[in-house]
């Protein structure tokens, strides 16, 4: 099992993980109008720029968060969809920071948008 050690992987864990939420009856009505071929570039540099230090993201991702009607169970919907996700194809030290940012991001969000 390889490591999440190119943008290439990081980019096959994210649109692996797009695939699992879409399929989940929780999160995908979140993701209804989203478009895609916009939003993965934009997922495959933040994760690049969290696991790689790649420069040059600047989203504010919990203000791009703060209006959705978002729920604990969510959150621990989407960190379960993401770990078994990156378990699965990934392992090494940049798919174990990959799970601790996820849940560090999950988190940051839901302490800041839920009462």
């Amino acid at each position: 099992m390889r490591d999440l050690a190119t943008k290439e992987d990081i980019a096959f864990l994210v649109e692996k993980f797009y695939q699992s939420i879409l399929k989940n009856k929780f999160l995908s009505p979140f993701f209804e109008n989203i478009n895609f071929k916009e939003h993965l570039p934009r997922m495959i540099h933040f994760w690049s720029f969290i696991l790689h230090d790649e420069a040059g993201y600047t989203t504010n991702v919990t203000e791009k968060h703060i209006r959705l009607p978002l729920k604990k169970v969510h959150f621990e919907i989407w960190l379960e969809l993401f770990n078994k996700t990156t378990d699965f194809y990934f392992n090494g030290k940049y798919a174990d920071k990959a799970k601790e940012r996820a849940a560090l991001i999950g988190w940051t969000i839901q302490s800041k948008i839920i009462e």
